[in-house]
Protein backbone atom coordinates (compact mmCIF):
# COMPACT_ATOMS: atom_id res chain seq x y z
CA UNK A 1 0.00 0.00 0.00
CA UNK A 2 1.95 3.32 -1.09
CA UNK A 3 1.39 5.87 1.84
CA UNK A 4 1.01 9.18 0.06
CA UNK A 5 1.52 11.80 3.63
CA UNK A 6 4.63 14.17 2.95
CA UNK A 7 5.43 17.16 0.41
CA UNK A 8 5.42 17.07 -3.38
CA UNK A 9 6.65 20.24 -5.35
CA UNK A 10 6.73 20.49 -9.31
CA UNK A 11 4.65 22.57 -12.13
CA UNK A 12 1.10 23.62 -13.00
CA UNK A 13 0.46 24.61 -16.66
CA UNK A 14 -2.66 25.98 -18.21
CA UNK A 15 -3.79 23.13 -20.60
CA UNK A 16 -5.34 24.81 -23.07
CA UNK A 17 -4.09 28.16 -22.49
CA UNK A 18 -7.15 30.37 -21.66
CA UNK A 19 -7.10 32.04 -18.66
CA UNK A 20 -9.60 32.87 -15.98
CA UNK A 21 -12.92 34.30 -16.64
CA UNK A 22 -14.37 34.79 -13.32
CA UNK A 23 -11.71 34.94 -10.86
CA UNK A 24 -8.56 36.69 -13.24
CA UNK A 25 -5.99 35.16 -10.40
CA UNK A 26 -3.12 34.47 -13.12
CA UNK A 27 -0.65 36.19 -14.64
CA UNK A 28 1.32 33.63 -16.21
CA UNK A 29 0.77 30.32 -18.05
CA UNK A 30 2.48 27.93 -15.70
CA UNK A 31 4.04 28.17 -12.34
CA UNK A 32 5.65 25.53 -9.71
CA UNK A 33 3.10 24.00 -7.64
CA UNK A 34 3.44 22.48 -3.87
CA UNK A 35 1.64 20.12 -2.22
CA UNK A 36 1.64 19.38 1.55
CA UNK A 37 -0.31 16.00 2.75
CA UNK A 38 -1.16 13.51 5.30
CA UNK A 39 -3.16 10.65 4.84
CA UNK A 40 -5.36 8.29 7.62
CA UNK A 41 -6.84 5.43 7.26
CA UNK A 42 -10.78 4.95 6.78
CA UNK A 43 -13.47 2.11 7.79
CA UNK A 44 -13.30 1.53 4.20
CA UNK A 45 -10.49 -1.06 2.68
CA UNK A 46 -8.37 0.43 -0.22
CA UNK A 47 -9.82 3.99 1.39
CA UNK A 48 -7.33 6.79 2.66
CA UNK A 49 -8.99 9.78 4.25
CA UNK A 50 -6.07 12.94 2.50
CA UNK A 51 -6.10 16.60 3.72
CA UNK A 52 -3.63 18.88 2.86
CA UNK A 53 -2.66 22.26 1.67
CA UNK A 54 -2.04 23.22 -2.25
CA UNK A 55 0.03 25.85 -2.92
CA UNK A 56 0.18 27.60 -6.46
CA UNK A 57 2.97 29.80 -7.19
CA UNK A 58 4.55 32.05 -9.81
CA UNK A 59 1.81 33.74 -11.78
CA UNK A 60 -1.02 34.60 -8.89
CA UNK A 61 -2.03 38.13 -7.98
CA UNK A 62 -3.25 37.21 -4.50
CA UNK A 63 -1.32 39.03 -1.52
CA UNK A 64 2.06 37.94 -1.80
CA UNK A 65 1.70 35.57 -5.14
CA UNK A 66 0.64 32.28 -3.91
CA UNK A 67 -2.43 30.65 -3.71
CA UNK A 68 -2.67 28.75 -1.03
CA UNK A 69 -5.99 26.30 -0.67
CA UNK A 70 -6.96 23.62 1.97
CA UNK A 71 -8.39 20.65 0.35
CA UNK A 72 -9.38 17.50 1.42
CA UNK A 73 -10.48 13.87 -0.23
CA UNK A 74 -10.29 10.24 -0.47
CA UNK A 75 -6.96 7.90 -1.78
CA UNK A 76 -7.91 5.05 -3.26
CA UNK A 77 -5.25 3.22 -3.27
CA UNK A 78 -6.00 -0.14 -5.52
CA UNK A 79 -6.37 2.69 -8.46
CA UNK A 80 -4.13 5.24 -7.16
CA UNK A 81 -6.45 7.62 -7.52
CA UNK A 82 -6.36 10.80 -5.46
CA UNK A 83 -9.54 13.21 -5.42
CA UNK A 84 -9.86 16.29 -2.97
CA UNK A 85 -11.92 19.21 -3.18
CA UNK A 86 -11.30 22.69 -1.25
CA UNK A 87 -12.39 22.20 2.67
CA UNK A 88 -15.03 23.87 3.94
CA UNK A 89 -13.14 25.00 6.92
CA UNK A 90 -11.41 27.50 4.52
CA UNK A 91 -11.63 29.82 7.25
CA UNK A 92 -10.27 28.23 9.92
CA UNK A 93 -6.78 26.70 10.55
CA UNK A 94 -7.54 22.62 9.99
CA UNK A 95 -6.03 20.74 12.83
CA UNK A 96 -2.69 19.22 11.36
CA UNK A 97 -2.01 22.02 9.35
CA UNK A 98 0.40 23.52 11.20
CA UNK A 99 1.43 20.93 13.60
CA UNK A 100 2.46 18.73 10.27
CA UNK A 101 4.40 21.70 8.67
CA UNK A 102 6.51 22.93 11.84
CA UNK A 103 7.15 19.49 12.10
CA UNK A 104 8.70 18.81 8.75
CA UNK A 105 12.68 20.41 8.12
CA UNK A 106 11.94 21.01 4.69
CA UNK A 107 10.22 24.42 5.71
CA UNK A 108 12.74 26.09 7.31
CA UNK A 109 14.17 27.79 4.44
CA UNK A 110 12.72 25.90 1.32
CA UNK A 111 11.61 28.76 -1.20
CA UNK A 112 9.42 27.01 -3.53
CA UNK A 113 7.10 25.81 0.29
CA UNK A 114 3.72 27.43 1.78
CA UNK A 115 4.71 30.36 3.65
CA UNK A 116 2.93 33.24 5.83
CA UNK A 117 0.57 30.58 7.09
CA UNK A 118 -1.38 33.17 8.78
CA UNK A 119 -3.35 34.36 6.37
CA UNK A 120 -4.53 37.86 6.03
CA UNK A 121 -8.44 38.29 5.58
CA UNK A 122 -8.29 40.05 1.90
CA UNK A 123 -6.62 36.54 0.93
CA UNK A 124 -8.77 34.29 2.75
CA UNK A 125 -12.30 35.74 1.70
CA UNK A 126 -10.78 35.71 -1.79
CA UNK A 127 -10.66 31.96 -1.51
CA UNK A 128 -13.74 31.79 0.08
CA UNK A 129 -15.91 33.60 -2.31
CA UNK A 130 -14.23 31.11 -5.16
CA UNK A 131 -15.06 28.20 -3.37
CA UNK A 132 -18.70 29.40 -2.54
CA UNK A 133 -18.91 29.86 -6.39
CA UNK A 134 -16.77 27.22 -7.61
CA UNK A 135 -16.36 23.92 -7.19
CA UNK A 136 -12.40 23.36 -6.82
CA UNK A 137 -11.29 20.08 -7.30
CA UNK A 138 -8.03 18.03 -7.67
CA UNK A 139 -8.03 15.08 -9.38
CA UNK A 140 -4.58 13.22 -10.04
CA UNK A 141 -2.99 9.62 -10.35
CA UNK A 142 -0.45 8.68 -8.02
CA UNK A 143 2.43 6.22 -8.89
CA UNK A 144 5.44 4.87 -7.12
CA UNK A 145 8.75 6.15 -8.71
CA UNK A 146 11.83 4.24 -9.08
CA UNK A 147 14.95 6.07 -8.08
CA UNK A 148 17.67 6.64 -10.66
CA UNK A 149 19.97 5.84 -8.51
CA UNK A 150 23.23 6.61 -11.32
CA UNK A 151 22.21 10.13 -11.95
CA UNK A 152 21.35 11.11 -8.33
CA UNK A 153 24.68 9.72 -7.10
CA UNK A 154 26.41 11.73 -9.63
CA UNK A 155 24.60 14.81 -8.06
CA UNK A 156 25.81 13.85 -4.75
CA UNK A 157 22.02 14.26 -3.78
CA UNK A 158 20.41 10.73 -3.06
CA UNK A 159 17.21 12.40 -2.85
CA UNK A 160 14.98 9.23 -3.38
CA UNK A 161 11.98 10.40 -4.96
CA UNK A 162 8.98 8.01 -4.12
CA UNK A 163 5.98 8.91 -5.80
CA UNK A 164 4.98 10.47 -8.60
CA UNK A 165 1.40 12.81 -8.98
CA UNK A 166 -0.15 13.98 -12.33
CA UNK A 167 -3.82 14.94 -12.78
CA UNK A 168 -5.80 18.72 -12.82
CA UNK A 169 -6.81 21.24 -11.02
CA UNK A 170 -10.19 22.03 -12.36
CA UNK A 171 -12.97 25.05 -10.72
CA UNK A 172 -16.36 24.39 -12.56
CA UNK A 173 -19.12 26.76 -11.64
CA UNK A 174 -21.67 25.51 -9.28
CA UNK A 175 -24.10 26.40 -12.31
CA UNK A 176 -23.53 24.58 -15.51
CA UNK A 177 -24.95 27.30 -17.71
CA UNK A 178 -21.88 29.78 -16.16
CA UNK A 179 -18.73 27.34 -17.42
CA UNK A 180 -15.93 27.18 -15.62
CA UNK A 181 -14.42 29.81 -13.00
CA UNK A 182 -10.95 29.20 -14.35
CA UNK A 183 -9.47 26.40 -16.99
CA UNK A 184 -8.03 23.42 -15.87
CA UNK A 185 -4.57 23.31 -14.72
CA UNK A 186 -2.11 20.71 -15.75
CA UNK A 187 -0.16 19.68 -12.08
CA UNK A 188 2.95 17.43 -12.81
CA UNK A 189 4.86 16.96 -8.88
CA UNK A 190 6.93 14.54 -7.17
CA UNK A 191 7.62 13.60 -3.52
CA UNK A 192 10.31 14.86 -1.58
CA UNK A 193 12.48 13.13 0.76
CA UNK A 194 12.06 14.65 3.69
CA UNK A 195 13.88 12.59 6.30
CA UNK A 196 17.08 13.57 3.90
CA UNK A 197 16.31 17.16 4.79
CA UNK A 198 16.30 16.14 8.60
CA UNK A 199 19.90 14.50 8.10
CA UNK A 200 21.35 17.22 6.32
CA UNK A 201 20.01 19.71 9.14
CA UNK A 202 21.02 17.48 12.01
CA UNK A 203 24.92 17.41 10.11
CA UNK A 204 24.78 20.86 9.73
CA UNK A 205 23.97 21.72 13.24
CA UNK A 206 26.53 19.40 14.50
CA UNK A 207 29.52 21.23 11.83
CA UNK A 208 28.22 24.48 13.67
CA UNK A 209 28.87 23.04 17.31
CA UNK A 210 32.04 21.92 16.13
CA UNK A 211 33.14 25.48 14.77
CA UNK A 212 31.56 26.64 17.80
CA UNK A 213 33.62 24.43 20.02
CA UNK A 214 37.13 25.28 17.96
CA UNK A 215 36.52 29.01 18.14
CA UNK A 216 36.46 28.96 21.71
CA UNK A 217 39.90 27.34 22.32
CA UNK A 218 40.90 30.06 19.44
CA UNK A 219 39.87 32.41 21.77
CA UNK A 220 41.55 30.74 24.81
CA UNK A 221 44.17 30.76 23.07
CA UNK A 222 44.52 34.05 22.47
CA UNK A 223 43.43 35.36 25.72
CA UNK A 224 46.20 33.95 27.02
CA UNK A 225 48.37 35.57 24.07
CA UNK A 226 47.46 38.91 25.69
CA UNK A 227 46.92 38.24 29.25
CA UNK A 228 48.46 41.22 30.00
CA UNK A 229 47.49 44.91 30.46
CA UNK A 230 49.82 46.51 27.46
CA UNK A 231 49.11 42.90 25.04
CA UNK A 232 45.20 43.29 25.87
CA UNK A 233 45.61 47.36 24.62
CA UNK A 234 46.53 46.73 21.90
CA UNK A 235 44.13 44.06 20.33
CA UNK A 236 41.15 46.01 18.44
CA UNK A 237 37.51 46.58 20.58
CA UNK A 238 35.97 46.79 17.02
CA UNK A 239 37.54 43.68 15.53
CA UNK A 240 36.07 41.69 18.74
CA UNK A 241 33.06 43.24 19.22
CA UNK A 242 32.45 42.23 15.02
CA UNK A 243 32.79 39.17 16.07
CA UNK A 244 30.63 39.03 19.06
CA UNK A 245 27.86 40.82 17.27
CA UNK A 246 28.12 38.05 14.34
CA UNK A 247 28.13 35.15 16.88
CA UNK A 248 24.93 36.82 18.65
CA UNK A 249 23.33 36.95 15.05
CA UNK A 250 23.71 32.94 14.28
CA UNK A 251 22.52 32.50 18.17
CA UNK A 252 19.21 34.17 17.08
CA UNK A 253 19.11 32.47 13.84
CA UNK A 254 19.31 29.10 14.93
CA UNK A 255 17.15 29.41 17.97
CA UNK A 256 14.43 30.75 15.62
CA UNK A 257 15.12 27.56 12.89
CA UNK A 258 14.37 25.69 15.82
CA UNK A 259 11.76 27.18 17.17
CA UNK A 260 10.00 27.10 13.07
CA UNK A 261 10.55 23.47 13.39
CA UNK A 262 9.53 21.45 16.47
CA UNK A 263 11.49 18.43 15.55
CA UNK A 264 14.67 19.83 15.11
CA UNK A 265 14.34 22.12 17.98
CA UNK A 266 16.93 19.94 19.76
CA UNK A 267 19.57 20.14 17.34
CA UNK A 268 18.99 24.09 16.70
CA UNK A 269 18.93 25.01 20.06
CA UNK A 270 22.65 22.92 20.68
CA UNK A 271 24.04 24.84 17.93
CA UNK A 272 21.82 28.48 19.31
CA UNK A 273 23.38 27.39 22.63
CA UNK A 274 27.39 26.73 21.95
CA UNK A 275 27.39 30.47 19.76
CA UNK A 276 25.30 32.12 22.85
CA UNK A 277 28.50 31.05 24.68
CA UNK A 278 31.00 32.21 22.48
CA UNK A 279 29.67 35.59 22.49
CA UNK A 280 27.75 36.21 26.01
CA UNK A 281 31.18 34.43 28.12
CA UNK A 282 34.16 35.07 25.57
CA UNK A 283 34.27 37.24 23.24
CA UNK A 284 32.27 39.64 26.30
CA UNK A 285 34.70 38.74 28.96
CA UNK A 286 37.47 39.25 26.17
CA UNK A 287 36.17 42.87 25.10
CA UNK A 288 35.64 43.89 28.99
CA UNK A 289 39.18 43.22 29.10
CA UNK A 290 40.04 45.14 26.08
CA UNK A 291 38.17 48.02 27.27
CA UNK A 292 39.59 47.90 31.12
CA UNK A 293 43.33 47.78 29.60
CA UNK A 294 42.77 51.09 28.06
CA UNK A 295 40.98 52.57 30.87
CA UNK A 296 43.27 51.95 33.97
CA UNK A 297 42.91 55.07 35.68
CA UNK A 298 39.34 54.61 35.56
CA UNK A 299 39.48 51.42 37.25
CA UNK A 300 40.45 53.16 39.92
CA UNK A 301 37.99 55.92 40.14
CA UNK A 302 35.78 53.92 42.33
CA UNK A 303 32.40 51.85 41.51
CA UNK A 304 30.33 54.30 40.20
CA UNK A 305 32.51 55.26 37.36
CA UNK A 306 32.95 51.50 36.08
CA UNK A 307 29.42 51.16 36.24
CA UNK A 308 28.94 54.48 34.20
CA UNK A 309 31.29 53.61 31.39
CA UNK A 310 30.53 49.44 31.76
CA UNK A 311 26.74 50.90 31.06
CA UNK A 312 28.15 52.72 27.84
CA UNK A 313 30.31 50.08 26.44
CA UNK A 314 27.44 47.02 26.96
CA UNK A 315 24.49 50.14 25.56
CA UNK A 316 26.85 50.33 22.66
CA UNK A 317 26.65 46.58 21.87
CA UNK A 318 23.12 45.58 22.35
CA UNK A 319 22.54 48.94 20.05
CA UNK A 320 24.77 48.35 17.14
CA UNK A 321 23.09 44.46 17.69
CA UNK A 322 19.46 45.71 17.30
CA UNK A 323 20.27 48.24 14.64
CA UNK A 324 21.78 45.80 12.64
CA UNK A 325 18.73 43.45 12.80
CA UNK A 326 16.70 46.53 11.33
CA UNK A 327 18.90 47.31 8.14
CA UNK A 328 19.52 43.51 7.93
CA UNK A 329 15.79 42.94 7.54
CA UNK A 330 15.33 46.34 5.40
CA UNK A 331 17.64 45.30 3.30
CA UNK A 332 17.35 41.87 3.30
CA UNK A 333 17.64 41.35 -0.36
CA UNK A 334 21.33 42.85 -0.40
CA UNK A 335 22.44 39.55 2.19
CA UNK A 336 25.27 38.89 0.04
CA UNK A 337 26.74 42.53 0.21
CA UNK A 338 25.97 42.52 3.76
CA UNK A 339 28.14 39.93 4.41
CA UNK A 340 31.15 40.99 2.91
CA UNK A 341 30.59 44.00 5.42
CA UNK A 342 30.55 41.83 8.35
CA UNK A 343 33.25 39.48 7.16
CA UNK A 344 35.63 42.93 6.88
CA UNK A 345 36.49 42.16 10.68
CA UNK A 346 39.96 41.78 10.09
CA UNK A 347 40.63 45.40 9.01
CA UNK A 348 39.55 47.22 12.26
CA UNK A 349 42.95 45.42 13.94
CA UNK A 350 45.40 45.95 10.48
CA UNK A 351 44.31 49.53 10.82
CA UNK A 352 45.14 49.64 14.57
CA UNK A 353 48.39 47.84 13.97
CA UNK A 354 49.69 50.61 11.69
CA UNK A 355 48.31 53.53 13.81
CA UNK A 356 50.16 52.33 16.80
CA UNK A 357 53.00 50.30 15.45
CA UNK A 358 51.53 47.32 17.55
CA UNK A 359 53.97 44.43 18.15
CA UNK A 360 52.23 41.22 17.45
CA UNK A 361 48.67 41.79 18.88
CA UNK A 362 47.07 38.70 17.55
CA UNK A 363 48.60 35.38 18.04
CA UNK A 364 49.33 33.51 14.54
CA UNK A 365 46.92 30.69 15.43
CA UNK A 366 44.03 32.63 16.58
CA UNK A 367 44.30 34.46 12.97
CA UNK A 368 44.36 31.29 10.97
CA UNK A 369 41.69 29.37 12.73
CA UNK A 370 39.39 32.07 13.16
CA UNK A 371 39.25 33.10 9.48
CA UNK A 372 38.76 29.28 8.19
CA UNK A 373 35.82 28.70 11.46
CA UNK A 374 34.25 31.94 10.58
CA UNK A 375 34.30 30.91 6.96
CA UNK A 376 32.60 27.30 7.36
CA UNK A 377 29.16 28.31 7.05
CA UNK A 378 28.76 31.00 4.34
CA UNK A 379 30.67 28.36 2.51
CA UNK A 380 28.48 25.69 3.25
CA UNK A 381 24.99 27.92 2.28
CA UNK A 382 26.20 29.35 -1.09
CA UNK A 383 28.83 26.62 -2.20
CA UNK A 384 27.63 23.29 -1.42
CA UNK A 385 25.21 22.55 -4.06
CA UNK A 386 23.21 19.50 -1.47
CA UNK A 387 23.29 21.86 1.64
CA UNK A 388 19.66 22.05 3.20
CA UNK A 389 19.21 25.21 2.79
CA UNK A 390 18.12 24.76 -1.03
CA UNK A 391 19.51 27.78 -1.52
CA UNK A 392 21.78 27.58 -5.05
CA UNK A 393 25.44 27.82 -5.33
CA UNK A 394 27.30 30.68 -6.41
CA UNK A 395 30.58 29.89 -6.54
CA UNK A 396 31.98 33.54 -8.23
CA UNK A 397 30.72 34.99 -4.87
CA UNK A 398 32.36 32.08 -2.62
CA UNK A 399 35.56 32.89 -3.85
CA UNK A 400 35.27 36.35 -3.75
CA UNK A 401 34.66 36.37 -0.29
CA UNK A 402 37.37 33.88 0.56
CA UNK A 403 39.74 36.11 -1.38
CA UNK A 404 38.12 39.03 0.38
CA UNK A 405 38.84 37.69 4.17
CA UNK A 406 42.13 35.49 3.38
CA UNK A 407 43.71 39.17 1.81
CA UNK A 408 42.56 40.30 5.37
CA UNK A 409 44.28 37.76 7.12
CA UNK A 410 47.29 37.74 5.07
CA UNK A 411 48.46 41.08 6.33
CA UNK A 412 47.91 40.26 9.77
CA UNK A 413 50.21 37.47 9.44
CA UNK A 414 52.64 39.93 7.55
CA UNK A 415 52.51 42.55 10.34
CA UNK A 416 53.15 39.98 13.07
CA UNK A 417 56.46 38.78 11.56
CA UNK A 418 57.64 41.51 9.25
CA UNK A 419 55.91 44.39 12.16
CA UNK A 420 53.09 46.23 11.83
CA UNK A 421 54.11 48.75 9.29
CA UNK A 422 56.07 46.90 6.99
CA UNK A 423 53.65 47.08 4.14
CA UNK A 424 53.64 50.82 3.84
CA UNK A 425 56.50 53.30 2.56
CA UNK A 426 59.22 54.77 4.97
CA UNK A 427 58.55 58.19 3.39
CA UNK A 428 54.52 58.32 4.62
CA UNK A 429 55.12 56.82 8.27
CA UNK A 430 55.65 59.78 10.96
CA UNK A 431 59.60 59.78 12.75
CA UNK A 432 59.77 57.06 15.21
CA UNK A 433 61.80 57.03 18.65
CA UNK A 434 64.89 54.35 18.31
CA UNK A 435 65.56 52.72 21.53
CA UNK A 436 69.13 51.74 20.30
CA UNK A 437 70.57 55.30 20.71
CA UNK A 438 73.53 55.99 23.23
CA UNK A 439 73.78 58.58 25.97
CA UNK A 440 76.80 60.96 24.48
CA UNK A 441 77.86 61.56 28.06
CA UNK A 442 78.39 57.76 29.21
CA UNK A 443 80.27 57.27 26.27
CA UNK A 444 82.60 60.11 26.31
CA UNK A 445 83.86 58.87 29.85
CA UNK A 446 84.63 56.22 28.37
CA UNK A 447 86.44 57.12 25.51
CA UNK A 448 88.82 59.11 27.57
CA UNK A 449 89.41 55.90 30.43
CA UNK A 450 87.90 57.81 32.67
CA UNK A 451 85.44 55.86 35.29
CA UNK A 452 81.98 55.92 35.38
CA UNK A 453 79.62 55.00 37.55
CA UNK A 454 78.21 51.39 36.62
CA UNK A 455 74.34 51.14 35.04
CA UNK A 456 72.66 48.57 36.33
CA UNK A 457 69.12 47.00 34.63
CA UNK A 458 66.66 47.58 36.75
CA UNK A 459 65.10 44.79 35.64
CA UNK A 460 67.10 41.90 35.88
CA UNK A 461 69.55 43.90 38.36
CA UNK A 462 72.56 43.32 36.57
CA UNK A 463 75.09 45.75 34.77
CA UNK A 464 74.58 47.11 31.46
CA UNK A 465 77.38 47.65 28.58
CA UNK A 466 76.31 50.87 27.27
CA UNK A 467 79.60 51.05 24.60
CA UNK A 468 78.52 51.72 21.40
CA UNK A 469 79.88 48.03 20.63
CA UNK A 470 77.15 46.50 22.46
CA UNK A 471 74.05 45.23 20.59
CA UNK A 472 72.00 44.40 23.51
CA UNK A 473 71.53 47.56 25.10
CA UNK A 474 68.25 50.30 24.94
CA UNK A 475 67.58 53.42 26.28
CA UNK A 476 64.47 54.99 26.86
CA UNK A 477 63.53 58.41 26.76
CA UNK A 478 64.07 59.30 30.08
CA UNK A 479 67.28 58.06 29.50
CA UNK A 480 67.44 55.00 31.54
CA UNK A 481 69.58 51.53 30.25
CA UNK A 482 68.27 48.16 30.01
CA UNK A 483 69.03 44.63 28.42
CA UNK A 484 67.37 44.77 25.00
CA UNK A 485 65.43 41.34 25.47
CA UNK A 486 64.52 42.54 29.76
CA UNK A 487 63.65 46.07 28.24
CA UNK A 488 61.34 43.83 24.94
CA UNK A 489 59.85 41.32 27.52
CA UNK A 490 58.54 44.47 30.16
CA UNK A 491 56.82 45.98 27.07
CA UNK A 492 55.16 43.10 26.29
CA UNK A 493 53.47 43.76 30.32
CA UNK A 494 53.20 47.60 30.75
CA UNK A 495 54.31 50.22 28.23
CA UNK A 496 56.02 52.36 30.50
CA UNK A 497 59.53 53.42 32.17
CA UNK A 498 60.12 50.34 34.59
CA UNK A 499 61.86 53.52 36.27
CA UNK A 500 60.33 55.87 36.57
CA UNK A 501 56.48 55.09 35.03
CA UNK A 502 56.82 57.24 32.45
CA UNK A 503 54.63 56.09 28.92
CA UNK A 504 56.66 54.90 26.27
CA UNK A 505 56.33 54.64 22.95
CA UNK A 506 56.04 51.78 20.73
CA UNK A 507 59.10 50.16 19.15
Amino acid sequence: MLNISGTYKGTWSHRNGNFSSKFPVFQKSSGNIVFELTSSLTDIRGVHYVQGEVVLRDGVYISDGDLQMKMEGVYVWPFRQLRMVLSSAVDSEMNRGEVFIRSSPYHLVAQDTPRNYHRSKRKTSRIMEMGKMCKIQLVTQVSPRVPDYKREFAKGEHERQFCEMRGLVEGPSMHEDQGECFSPLVVNATSVNVELYYNKAVNYTLMVTFISFLQVLFLIRQMEHSNTQSGAAKVSLMMIGQQAIMDAYLCLLHLTAGILVESLFNTFATAAFFKFVVFSIFEMRYLLAIWKSRRPVSSGEGWETMRRELSVLYSRFYGFLLSGILIIYELHSMLRYILFLFYSFWIPQIVANVVRDSRKPLHPHYIVGITLTRLAIPLYAFACPNNFMRIEPNLGWCLGLTTFLGAQAAILLLQHFCGARCFIPRQLLPEKYSYFRRVIRANEHIERGEECTPIDCVICMAAVDVSQRCNDCMVTPCDHFFHTGCLQRWMDIKMECPTCRRPLPPM
